[in-house]
Protein backbone atom coordinates (compact mmCIF):
# COMPACT_ATOMS: atom_id res chain seq x y z
CA UNK A 1 0.00 0.00 0.00
CA UNK A 2 1.36 3.43 -0.91
CA UNK A 3 2.00 6.14 1.68
CA UNK A 4 -0.37 9.06 1.04
CA UNK A 5 1.49 11.31 3.46
CA UNK A 6 4.71 10.79 1.55
CA UNK A 7 2.98 11.52 -1.77
CA UNK A 8 1.44 14.69 -0.35
CA UNK A 9 4.87 15.86 0.84
CA UNK A 10 6.39 15.09 -2.56
CA UNK A 11 3.74 17.01 -4.50
CA UNK A 12 3.67 19.97 -2.10
CA UNK A 13 7.45 20.26 -2.40
CA UNK A 14 7.13 20.27 -6.18
CA UNK A 15 4.50 23.02 -5.93
CA UNK A 16 6.63 25.09 -3.56
CA UNK A 17 9.80 24.68 -5.62
CA UNK A 18 8.07 25.15 -9.02
CA UNK A 19 9.21 21.84 -10.46
CA UNK A 20 7.51 18.85 -12.00
CA UNK A 21 7.29 15.19 -11.04
CA UNK A 22 6.16 12.00 -12.74
CA UNK A 23 2.38 11.44 -12.44
CA UNK A 24 1.42 9.23 -9.52
CA UNK A 25 -0.93 7.17 -11.68
CA UNK A 26 1.94 6.12 -13.94
CA UNK A 27 4.10 4.75 -11.14
CA UNK A 28 1.78 3.73 -8.31
CA UNK A 29 -0.74 0.93 -8.77
CA UNK A 30 -4.13 1.80 -7.34
CA UNK A 31 -3.67 5.55 -7.14
CA UNK A 32 -7.26 6.55 -7.89
CA UNK A 33 -9.44 9.64 -7.55
CA UNK A 34 -10.19 8.95 -3.89
CA UNK A 35 -6.45 8.86 -3.23
CA UNK A 36 -6.05 12.06 -5.22
CA UNK A 37 -8.59 13.89 -3.07
CA UNK A 38 -6.91 12.61 0.08
CA UNK A 39 -3.53 13.93 -1.09
CA UNK A 40 -5.18 17.24 -1.98
CA UNK A 41 -6.77 17.39 1.49
CA UNK A 42 -3.40 16.85 3.15
CA UNK A 43 -1.79 19.59 1.08
CA UNK A 44 -4.75 21.88 1.80
CA UNK A 45 -4.34 21.36 5.54
CA UNK A 46 -0.63 22.13 5.22
CA UNK A 47 -1.50 25.37 3.40
CA UNK A 48 -3.87 26.32 6.23
CA UNK A 49 -1.07 25.78 8.75
CA UNK A 50 1.07 28.12 6.66
CA UNK A 51 -1.58 30.83 7.00
CA UNK A 52 -3.49 30.58 3.74
CA UNK A 53 -7.21 31.27 3.91
CA UNK A 54 -9.62 29.45 1.57
CA UNK A 55 -12.07 31.83 -0.10
CA UNK A 56 -13.87 29.44 -2.45
CA UNK A 57 -13.61 26.57 -4.89
CA UNK A 58 -12.71 26.00 -8.52
CA UNK A 59 -14.27 23.36 -10.71
CA UNK A 60 -12.05 21.85 -13.36
CA UNK A 61 -12.87 19.90 -16.51
CA UNK A 62 -16.45 21.09 -16.76
CA UNK A 63 -15.89 21.79 -20.47
CA UNK A 64 -16.65 18.50 -22.21
CA UNK A 65 -14.98 19.74 -25.41
CA UNK A 66 -11.52 19.46 -23.84
CA UNK A 67 -11.96 16.05 -22.21
CA UNK A 68 -10.35 14.07 -25.07
CA UNK A 69 -7.35 16.45 -25.14
CA UNK A 70 -6.43 15.61 -21.54
CA UNK A 71 -7.94 12.17 -21.08
CA UNK A 72 -10.04 13.44 -18.16
CA UNK A 73 -13.75 12.75 -18.57
CA UNK A 74 -15.43 14.18 -15.48
CA UNK A 75 -15.22 17.41 -13.46
CA UNK A 76 -12.92 17.79 -10.46
CA UNK A 77 -12.67 20.46 -7.75
CA UNK A 78 -10.18 22.22 -5.51
CA UNK A 79 -9.81 25.23 -3.24
CA UNK A 80 -8.86 28.79 -4.12
CA UNK A 81 -7.15 30.95 -1.51
CA UNK A 82 -6.75 34.57 -0.51
CA UNK A 83 -3.17 34.35 -1.79
CA UNK A 84 -4.22 33.05 -5.22
CA UNK A 85 -7.16 35.37 -5.98
CA UNK A 86 -6.77 38.91 -7.37
CA UNK A 87 -9.63 41.32 -8.08
CA UNK A 88 -9.26 43.50 -11.18
CA UNK A 89 -11.72 46.29 -10.46
CA UNK A 90 -11.10 48.04 -13.79
CA UNK A 91 -11.07 44.79 -15.83
CA UNK A 92 -7.29 44.99 -16.30
CA UNK A 93 -4.54 43.21 -14.40
CA UNK A 94 -0.83 42.51 -14.47
CA UNK A 95 0.00 39.05 -13.26
CA UNK A 96 3.28 37.35 -12.38
CA UNK A 97 3.48 33.75 -13.56
CA UNK A 98 7.12 32.93 -12.87
CA UNK A 99 6.20 30.59 -10.03
CA UNK A 100 3.69 28.58 -12.03
CA UNK A 101 4.49 25.33 -13.83
CA UNK A 102 3.54 25.37 -17.54
CA UNK A 103 0.76 27.96 -17.00
CA UNK A 104 -2.34 28.08 -19.18
CA UNK A 105 -5.21 30.57 -19.32
CA UNK A 106 -8.87 29.73 -18.86
CA UNK A 107 -11.68 32.30 -19.24
CA UNK A 108 -14.39 31.48 -16.72
CA UNK A 109 -17.47 32.68 -14.86
CA UNK A 110 -17.26 33.21 -11.10
CA UNK A 111 -20.28 33.15 -8.78
CA UNK A 112 -20.29 34.66 -5.29
CA UNK A 113 -22.63 33.09 -2.75
CA UNK A 114 -24.45 35.39 -0.35
CA UNK A 115 -25.97 32.33 1.31
CA UNK A 116 -25.13 28.65 1.35
CA UNK A 117 -26.80 26.85 -1.55
CA UNK A 118 -28.97 23.80 -0.83
CA UNK A 119 -28.20 20.35 -2.16
CA UNK A 120 -30.09 20.66 -5.42
CA UNK A 121 -29.71 20.43 -9.18
CA UNK A 122 -32.20 23.28 -9.70
CA UNK A 123 -30.35 26.22 -11.32
CA UNK A 124 -32.96 28.70 -10.05
CA UNK A 125 -32.46 27.58 -6.46
CA UNK A 126 -28.71 27.94 -6.81
CA UNK A 127 -28.99 31.36 -8.46
CA UNK A 128 -31.19 32.53 -5.59
CA UNK A 129 -28.16 32.17 -3.30
CA UNK A 130 -25.83 34.20 -5.55
CA UNK A 131 -25.50 37.97 -5.12
CA UNK A 132 -22.89 38.73 -7.81
CA UNK A 133 -21.34 37.23 -10.91
CA UNK A 134 -18.04 38.08 -12.60
CA UNK A 135 -15.91 37.05 -15.53
CA UNK A 136 -12.45 35.77 -14.59
CA UNK A 137 -9.23 34.27 -15.85
CA UNK A 138 -8.08 31.19 -14.02
CA UNK A 139 -4.41 30.54 -14.59
CA UNK A 140 -3.93 26.81 -14.27
CA UNK A 141 -0.70 24.87 -14.04
CA UNK A 142 0.56 21.30 -14.11
CA UNK A 143 3.25 19.83 -11.90
CA UNK A 144 3.31 16.86 -14.27
CA UNK A 145 5.44 17.41 -17.41
CA UNK A 146 3.75 18.22 -20.69
CA UNK A 147 0.27 18.29 -19.21
CA UNK A 148 0.22 14.49 -19.28
CA UNK A 149 -1.69 12.97 -16.39
CA UNK A 150 -4.81 11.09 -15.32
CA UNK A 151 -7.75 12.54 -13.41
CA UNK A 152 -6.41 11.39 -10.03
CA UNK A 153 -3.16 13.30 -10.60
CA UNK A 154 -4.99 16.54 -11.38
CA UNK A 155 -7.12 16.19 -8.26
CA UNK A 156 -4.03 15.72 -6.09
CA UNK A 157 -2.46 18.80 -7.69
CA UNK A 158 -5.13 21.11 -6.31
CA UNK A 159 -7.28 20.68 -9.43
CA UNK A 160 -4.39 22.42 -11.27
CA UNK A 161 -5.23 25.80 -9.69
CA UNK A 162 -2.61 28.50 -9.95
CA UNK A 163 -4.18 31.96 -9.83
CA UNK A 164 -7.62 33.52 -10.30
CA UNK A 165 -8.04 37.02 -11.74
CA UNK A 166 -11.61 38.14 -11.04
CA UNK A 167 -13.08 40.97 -13.09
CA UNK A 168 -15.65 43.59 -12.04
CA UNK A 169 -18.63 41.96 -10.31
CA UNK A 170 -22.17 42.47 -11.54
CA UNK A 171 -25.09 42.13 -9.16
CA UNK A 172 -27.48 39.36 -10.18
CA UNK A 173 -30.40 41.78 -9.92
CA UNK A 174 -28.75 44.02 -12.54
CA UNK A 175 -28.23 41.22 -15.09
CA UNK A 176 -31.89 40.82 -15.99
CA UNK A 177 -34.70 38.45 -15.12
CA UNK A 178 -33.37 35.97 -17.71
CA UNK A 179 -29.85 35.84 -16.27
CA UNK A 180 -29.95 32.04 -15.91
CA UNK A 181 -30.64 31.65 -19.62
CA UNK A 182 -28.03 34.29 -20.49
CA UNK A 183 -25.41 32.36 -18.51
CA UNK A 184 -25.99 29.42 -20.82
CA UNK A 185 -26.17 31.34 -24.11
CA UNK A 186 -23.55 34.09 -23.89
CA UNK A 187 -20.47 33.88 -26.12
CA UNK A 188 -16.85 34.77 -25.48
CA UNK A 189 -13.77 35.42 -27.61
CA UNK A 190 -10.29 34.83 -26.21
CA UNK A 191 -7.49 36.85 -27.81
CA UNK A 192 -3.70 37.05 -27.48
CA UNK A 193 -2.23 40.41 -28.50
CA UNK A 194 -5.59 41.17 -30.11
CA UNK A 195 -5.53 38.01 -32.24
CA UNK A 196 -8.45 35.63 -31.79
CA UNK A 197 -7.27 32.33 -30.33
CA UNK A 198 -10.53 30.60 -29.38
CA UNK A 199 -14.23 31.07 -28.77
CA UNK A 200 -16.68 29.62 -26.28
CA UNK A 201 -20.11 29.82 -24.75
CA UNK A 202 -21.65 29.44 -21.32
CA UNK A 203 -23.17 26.10 -22.29
CA UNK A 204 -19.67 24.65 -22.66
CA UNK A 205 -19.39 24.20 -18.88
CA UNK A 206 -21.79 21.32 -18.19
CA UNK A 207 -24.55 23.22 -20.05
CA UNK A 208 -24.08 26.38 -17.95
CA UNK A 209 -22.25 27.78 -14.90
CA UNK A 210 -25.21 27.12 -12.60
CA UNK A 211 -25.31 23.50 -13.73
CA UNK A 212 -21.57 23.25 -13.07
CA UNK A 213 -22.16 24.45 -9.51
CA UNK A 214 -24.97 21.89 -9.13
CA UNK A 215 -22.46 19.18 -10.03
CA UNK A 216 -20.02 20.53 -7.45
CA UNK A 217 -22.69 20.64 -4.75
CA UNK A 218 -23.63 17.02 -5.42
CA UNK A 219 -19.99 15.94 -5.44
CA UNK A 220 -19.26 17.64 -2.11
CA UNK A 221 -22.38 16.12 -0.58
CA UNK A 222 -21.54 12.58 -1.70
CA UNK A 223 -17.94 12.77 -0.54
CA UNK A 224 -18.53 14.42 2.81
CA UNK A 225 -16.31 17.37 1.88
CA UNK A 226 -17.19 20.76 3.39
CA UNK A 227 -20.25 22.18 1.61
CA UNK A 228 -20.29 25.59 -0.02
CA UNK A 229 -20.78 28.35 2.53
CA UNK A 230 -21.94 31.95 2.43
CA UNK A 231 -19.15 34.23 1.26
CA UNK A 232 -17.46 31.68 -1.00
CA UNK A 233 -16.72 32.18 -4.67
CA UNK A 234 -16.87 29.39 -7.22
CA UNK A 235 -15.03 29.47 -10.54
CA UNK A 236 -17.03 27.26 -12.85
CA UNK A 237 -14.56 26.05 -15.49
CA UNK A 238 -13.04 27.14 -18.76
CA UNK A 239 -15.34 28.35 -21.51
CA UNK A 240 -12.68 27.75 -24.19
CA UNK A 241 -9.63 25.56 -24.54
CA UNK A 242 -6.93 26.13 -21.93
CA UNK A 243 -4.10 27.79 -23.86
CA UNK A 244 -0.41 28.18 -22.88
CA UNK A 245 0.72 31.63 -21.79
CA UNK A 246 4.15 33.23 -21.43
CA UNK A 247 5.66 36.28 -19.79
CA UNK A 248 5.37 39.37 -21.99
CA UNK A 249 2.00 38.42 -23.45
CA UNK A 250 -1.29 40.27 -23.10
CA UNK A 251 -4.53 38.30 -23.30
CA UNK A 252 -8.06 39.68 -23.46
CA UNK A 253 -11.67 38.63 -23.86
CA UNK A 254 -14.83 39.99 -25.47
CA UNK A 255 -18.22 38.87 -24.20
CA UNK A 256 -21.63 39.12 -25.87
CA UNK A 257 -25.03 38.12 -24.56
CA UNK A 258 -24.59 39.04 -20.90
CA UNK A 259 -23.51 42.26 -19.20
CA UNK A 260 -20.12 41.07 -17.99
CA UNK A 261 -17.12 43.12 -19.12
CA UNK A 262 -14.22 41.45 -20.88
CA UNK A 263 -10.86 41.15 -19.14
CA UNK A 264 -7.32 42.13 -20.14
CA UNK A 265 -4.31 40.56 -18.44
CA UNK A 266 -0.61 41.16 -19.06
CA UNK A 267 1.72 38.46 -17.81
CA UNK A 268 5.15 38.99 -16.30
CA UNK A 269 7.73 36.58 -14.99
Amino acid sequence: MFNLNALARELKTAQDEVRQIAPFTGRIDGFDEAAGYEVARMIHEARLREGRRPVGRKIGFTNRNIWPEYGVYAPIWGYVYDATVTYAADARATCRIGRLAEPRIEPEVVLHFASAPPVTDDPAAILACVDWIAHAFEIVQSHFPGWRFAAADTIADGALHGLLLVGPPRRVVDLGADVAARLERFTIELCREGELRDTGTGANVLDGPLQAVAHLIATLDRSGAPPLAAGEIVSTGTLTRALPIAAGETWSTRIEGIDLPGLTATFER
